[in-house]
């Protein structure tokens, strides 16, 4: 069992920039796949980054590519994303995911966090 708690969010302008975290308690979090989806109101959950268990390979969406950063410190059971460049349709609810494979869909994944807002105003 995982334990994932995200935090960072919040209220930004387009342009700028924010880092969201996600603290993990539980089982060794080096084991896992770490992820970050996204959910926009109406829209299905969509992926936006995953890293591997030693952070050695990343891998995003078109959507994020360049614009986003994930990153993860084993040693304090942290990901990490960072985000630059945001745009209004990154609006969204932000939620950290942990799994054992290189998927991206939710259904890959099989623990999740409570989320949190980030919203980018024009």
């Amino acid at each position: 069992q995982v334990q994932l708690v995200e935090s960072g969010g919040g209220l930004v302008q387009a342009g700028g920039s924010l880092r969201l975290s996600c603290a993990a308690s539980g089982r060794t979090f080096s084991n896992y796949i770490m992820a970050w989806f996204r959910q926009a109101p109406g829209k299905e959950r969509e992926f936006v980054a995953r890293t591997t268990g030693s952070g050695g390979r990343q891998y995003y969406s078109d959507s994020v590519k360049g614009r986003f950063t994930i990153s993860r410190d084993n040693a304090k059971s942290t990901v990490y994303l960072q985000m630059n460049s945001l745009k209004p349709e990154d609006t969204a609810v932000y939620y950290c995911a942990a799994g054992w494979g290189l998927g991206v869909r939710p259904t890959d994944y099989d623990y999740w966090g409570q989320g949190t807002q980030v919203t980018v105003s024009s």
